[in-house]
């Protein structure tokens, strides 16, 4: 193929599980290469890390502004040309912005932003500066959520009438009812995290979801929070009710002290001909409903799937593909978007999705806080 696309990663040190997703992810398609970057914020700690990867520490710098000046000096060849941010969410902005501005395309965890504002300025600079950039709904990449996305949009389902997204963790439950712990972690921090924990977390993945697969936007939205504790600042749990055109409706639910669930995230969507359902949870399997029929259960790999499923699958059929292939999968079309090369649709989230992200967000808790009233989405 030629020279790897260099790869420079902000965050994501050695006690990140978010970090091994992202380098395992970029190694997959043999398309990447980590040459560098800031892992952590204590330098000595970042170059030590970099020294277990094999990563040189000539390449290891002590901040953002050092990277991008450093990097810029070099040939254009030999420079890093991508940047992964892994870093907490108030951090995402400030340094894509930078990125971007210094000519680095950009892979960014989400939320994209912590405000609607931000998100907005950012996709302008983006799109003047005509850089690639995507953000990590990571759970679009499966194989068969995107044979989901191709049988909704090509009208197997008929008409979509009715559209259930629940995702639920339990993961904050044992720290929520400890006072002095839920008062020192960063999700539960508005200055880190945002104005949201659970819908911005997790609840975004959701939203994303549903218009990635149905290929429909949400145009309304009714939310009903939950911060279980008054000075808890941050919803960990959430009910939205969405509104779509055509009289089409839907409901979102997200929780993180669903107690017991690990990531149960699960999407229905249901026309006037059938139904389908798939579980991140199971994800090799998606299930297939007609009235009056058997249950269909589609599994990767096989030839009955898609161009773009199976252009997702890196495994023969029965061999379980998971979440580090999903996110591969990701990393794959942004080589290729870089590489100037011909990708489908949906290939990555992009910096749109990553704004109806933060836009929704933003207008679930004005929902919820204008006493549970509908509050448009806008474009």
């Amino acid at each position: 193929m030629g020279k790897k696309i260099k790869l420079g990663i902000l965050g994501g040190g050695s006690d990140s599980l978010i970090g091994v997703l992202h380098r395992v992810a970029s190694s997959m398609f043999d398309m990447f290469e980590v040459v560098g970057g800031a892992f952590n914020t204590d330098f000595d700690e970042s170059k030590r890390f970099a020294e277990d990867l094999g990563i040189g520490t000539d390449r290891i710098y002590s901040n953002l502004e050092d990277l991008i000046a450093q990097e810029n000096k070099l040939p254009e060849e030999d420079r890093i040309q991508v940047v992964s941010v892994l870093t907490p969410n108030f951090l995402h902005f400030p340094m894509a912005k930078q990125l971007v501005e210094g000519g680095f395309h950009v892979i960014c965890e989400k939320p994209m932003t912590t405000t609607l504002k931000k998100a907005q300025i950012l996709k302008e600079v983006t799109d003047k500066a005509g850089k690639v950039f995507a953000v990590t709904y990571t759970y679009t990449g499966y194989p068969m959520v995107r044979q989901m996305r191709e049988m909704i949009t090509s009208g197997k389902l008929g008409k979509i009438q009715k559209i259930d997204v629940q995702y639920y963790q339990g993961w904050i439950n044992p720290i929520i009812h400890d006072k002095e712990q839920r008062n020192n972690i960063w999700r539960l921090d508005p200055e880190k995290s945002g104005i949201s924990c659970c819908i911005g977390d997790i609840g975004t993945h959701a939203y994303d979801m549903i218009e990635y697969v149905t290929g429909m936007e949400v145009k309304k939205i009714l939310a009903d929070l939950n911060y279980l504790y008054e000075d808890n600042s941050m919803d960990i749990d959430g009910t939205v009710l969405l509104r779509f055109e055509d009289q089409i409706k839907g409901v979102l639910r997200a929780s993180q002290i669903a107690t017991g669930e690990e990531n149960n995230f699960t999407v229905k969507v249901y026309g006037d001909k059938a139904g389908i359902k798939w579980e991140q949870e199971n994800p090799n399997y998606l299930y297939f409903l007609e009235e009056n029929k058997p249950l269909q259960v589609l599994k990767p790999g096989h030839a009955y799937n898609s161009d773009f499923s199976l252009g997702a699958t890196k495994l023969p059929p029965g061999h379980p593909e998971g979440i580090f292939d999903s996110m591969g999968n990701i990393y794959h079309g942004v080589a290729k978007a870089i590489l100037g090369e011909k990708i489908f649709d949906g290939e990555y989230p992009t910096i749109n999705d990553g704004l109806r992200g933060m836009n929704f967000i933003e207008k679930a808790v004005e929902s919820h806080k204008n006493g549970n009233v509908w509050v448009n989405i806008d474009n």
